[in-house]
């Protein structure tokens, strides 16, 4: 039996995350990495000892070496260009999240997805994590009962050497609602729905920057549920999804830490412990009474490394972008009003559609 040929994919965008994607292609079954574009001096390096073509844009590749499916790990302001350019010739794009650097050019670029039929999945990778996907399971099956609240942070100190690598990361565009928040946002969306409106205080009196270092969030979901969220890149905790999922062995892990716990009227669920307490009945359901304690058995994995091999599903027609553009700008819209929450103290309003 002849063996199926590889999808091929390229990587726009030599960086740290095109790296990352450039890795889970070569080390992918089905899939295998065809080229690399990216105009820097320095992609050469990586170009050869991948072993693969370089190309300085993405009219070169598709004039030379089209490939069935492109990643596009560019700079957030050549997102929408790129990917409509992608669009129009036919090709299915990976493209790294945020969508676009603002709502309204998301939106433009959602109205083309799906007035084409695009292909195009979202990059927010956790939406691929076997972890979410268990406590979606949880909470899907109604063992917290009818949701109430969730509790969630991503607190963590980055170093001074991550704001002298990159300065603008001090200036408003930097901050940690725009560079870390839309992750939590999506996690959020998936573990409780929908996002209604939001609250929010930012602060930077520990920096000093002339963006926040650090954000109170509350949130009103659609069901009616309502959630906290305390984000920091100044504050010396563990309780983040990077050090505590174990996902990325870069970051250093705290196992007996959580950094969300969803609360319903039959019992919570923390996460990414997977720390399970339940009532036993409705007749059990009181604070003088215990809860049964268990912890949800799961089996972790690259989420990375699942996202290349259901983009090569995508890219060949046999499945549907668990994460789509309109997620995609879901996410952004969120993120775009807890800025501006924290910026005029009052509660933002999100429209659902």
């Amino acid at each position: 039996m002849q063996t199926p040929r590889k999808t091929r994919i390229a990587v726009a965008g030599a960086g740290l995350i095109g790296r990352a994607h450039m890795g889970v292609a070569q080390a992918s079954p089905r899939c295998t990495l065809s080229a690399i574009v990216d105009p820097a001096p320095a992609a050469a390096a990586l170009a050869a000892q991948a072993g693969v073509a370089l190309y300085g844009s993405i009219e070169e590749l598709l004039a030379r070496d089209r490939p069935d499916g492109l990643v596009l790990a560019t700079p957030n302001a050549l997102h929408v260009p790129q990917a409509l350019q992608c669009i129009e010739a036919g090709l299915p794009v990976l493209l790294e999240k945020p969508v676009a650097t603002t709502v309204a050019e998301g939106a433009r670029l959602l109205h083309r997805v799906e007035a084409t039929g695009a292909r195009v999945l979202v990059g927010h990778h956790r939406a691929h994590s076997p972890i979410m996907a268990t406590a979606r399971q949880v909470i899907d099956a109604g063992q917290l009962g009818r949701l109430v609240a969730v509790m969630g942070s991503a607190v963590f100190f980055k170093p001074a050497q991550y704001f002298a690598d990159a300065p603008w990361r001090r200036e408003p565009g930097g901050g940690p609602i725009l560079l870390n928040m839309i992750h939590e946002v999506h996690s959020l969306r998936m573990l409780c729905g929908e996002i209604a409106a939001v609250q929010a205080f930012k602060s930077h009196a520990v920096r000093g920057f002339a963006v926040e270092d650090t954000v109170a969030i509350n949130l009103r979901f659609a069901s009616g549920a309502l959630g906290t969220f305390m984000l920091s890149d100044t504050a010396a905790c563990a309780r983040s999804w990077e050090q505590t999922s174990r996902e990325n062995p870069a970051y250093a892990s705290a196992d007996d830490e959580d950094c969300y716990v969803i609360t319903g009227t039959n019992g919570s669920l923390s996460v990414p412990t997977m720390r399970l307490r339940t009532y036993p009945g409705p007749q059990d359901r009181s604070w003088w009474k215990p809860f049964d304690a268990a912890t949800v058995g799961l089996v972790r994995e690259d989420p990375l490394k699942l996202q290349m091999e259901h983009f090569g599903a995508v890219v060949r027609g046999e499945v549907q972008p668990l994460v789509t553009a309109r997620d995609g700008l879901l996410n952004l819209r969120v993120t775009e009003a807890i800025a501006a929450a924290a910026q005029s103290g009052g509660v933002v309003e999100i429209p659902l559609t």
